[in-house]
C-alpha cells in the first residue's frame, strides 16, 4: 500500500498495490502494520459497511460522529465512481474548516482514509454505485452529526446537480464553527 497525505493532515489517499496475473489481480485493502508504519495509529476497523446508490447525482453527507465516538473511516468504491469530499472539523487543527475532494472509482485501485472529526460526504457520478467502508468506532446515533452539502461556510462545489438527497441531509442548519474558519476561495 502506498500512503499519500492530502492537504488536510491526517487524511490519506491509499493506493492499493496490485499483483496481477492472467487470473486478474490481488491487492490489500487493509493492513494494520502498514497503516502503523504510515503513522496512522488507532485505525483498527470495528465495523464494515456497504452502501449502494441507484442514481447518478445522489448525494450522501456531510456526516461525522462526535467524540467520544469519532470514527476513522476508510472508503473504497467497488462499483461506479464518486466525488468524495472531506472537511476538517478537528478542534484546534491548523486546517479547521478546510476541505479536500477526490474522485474514487472502482477502476482505480485507491482508498480514502478519513480521520475522526472530519465531515465526509460524496456524490455519485454513475448509476448503481457501491461503496464499502470501514470504521474504527461503532455507530452511535446520538453522536451522529451533519452539515448541509451547500452550507455557505464552506463553499463546496459538486460536479453534478443534486438529484437524490434525504430530507435530513438537505435540512441541516447553517454550520456554527467552534473557531474561526479560513475563508474559502
Amino acid at each position: 500500500m502506498i500512503f499519500s497525505e492530502t492537504s488536510l493532515p491526517g487524511a490519506f489517499i491509499v493506493e492499493m498495490e496490485r499483483i496481477e496475473d492472467e487470473r486478474g489481480y490481488y491487492a490489500r485493502t487493509w493492513c494494520q502494520r502498514e497503516f502503523e508504519e504510515a503513522g496512522i495509529a488507532g485505525s483498527r476497523p470495528l465495523q464494515t459497511n456497504t452502501m449502494m446508490n441507484r442514481r447518478r447525482g445522489t448525494l450522501r453527507g456531510m456526516h461525522w460522529q462526535a467524540d467520544p465516538h469519532a470514527e476513522n473511516k476508510l472508503f473504497r468504491v467497488v462499483r461506479g465512481v464518486i466525488h468524495d469530499v472531506i472537511i476538517d472539523l478537528r478542534p484546534g487543527s491548523d486546517t479547521y474548516g478546510e476541505s479536500f475532494s477526490v474522485e474514487l472509482s472502482a477502476e482505480v485501485p485507491r482508498l480514502l482514509y478519513v480521520p475522526g472529526n472530519f465531515a465526509q460526504g460524496y456524490q455519485t457520478l454513475t448509476d448503481d454505485t457501491e461503496i464499502s467502508y470501514q470504521t474504527s468506532a461503532f455507530y452511535s446515533p446520538e453522536h451522529g452529526r451533519g452539515l448541509r452539502y451547500d452550507d455557505p461556510a464552506f463553499g463546496l462545489e459538486w460536479p453534478l446537480p443534486v438529484e437524490v438527497i434525504t430530507d435530513k441531509d438537505r435540512s441541516w442548519p447553517d454550520f456554527v464553527p467552534a473557531q474561526p474558519l479560513r475563508k474559502h476561495a
